[in-house]
């Protein structure tokens, strides 16, 4: 009886550590970002599409992980703000792309800039070969998550 909950120890504490760690990262992120009068939801929305400029916004709300309700008002602040546009798809009728404008991009710029140096405070000391093993659990994990989401979505 007891040794069912040892044998989860490992997996309860990578899960919290996880969490945690994705919290804090955040929320490190946002008080650097604060300074460029960016909300957490706000910045992670034009660090993605920098990353897949013309992505539609079904593609960018399920690669943030948020509703595409949400995304709709993010997405209209933002336009509103002059940071980014819809523009018809040219593959489906239905279907709007996004894309950040000019006027994004000196902020993009400065985001980039503070999330670099972030990560080399975050990261620094700990050893290549460590990141390169964290990186490839944390990629399994997401794929196992993925695949989950998959089945019961499908």
């Amino acid at each position: 009886m007891h040794a069912e909950p040892d044998k989860n120890k490992p997996l309860e504490a990578f899960a919290r550590s996880l969490a945690a760690a994705s919290r804090m990262w955040r929320r490190h992120l946002d008080l650097r970002f604060r300074d460029l009068d960016l909300s957490q939801a706000r910045w992670s929305v034009l660090l993605e599409l920098s990353r897949s400029d013309g992505v539609t916004q079904v593609e960018l709300a399920r690669s943030l992980g948020i509703e595409a309700a949400t995304l709709v008002r993010l997405l209209d602040g933002l336009e509103g703000a002059g940071l980014v546009e819809r523009r018809p798809s040219v593959a489906d009728r239905r279907a709007k792309t996004l894309h950040l404008t000019e006027a994004a991009c000196p902020l993009i710029v400065r985001m980039k800039e503070i999330s670099a140096a972030s990560r080399a405070e975050i990261l620094e000391g700990i050893p290549r070969q460590d990141l390169r093993i964290a990186t490839k659990v944390l990629n399994l994990v997401s794929a196992r998550l993925e695949n989950l989401s998959s089945g019961q979505n499908g």
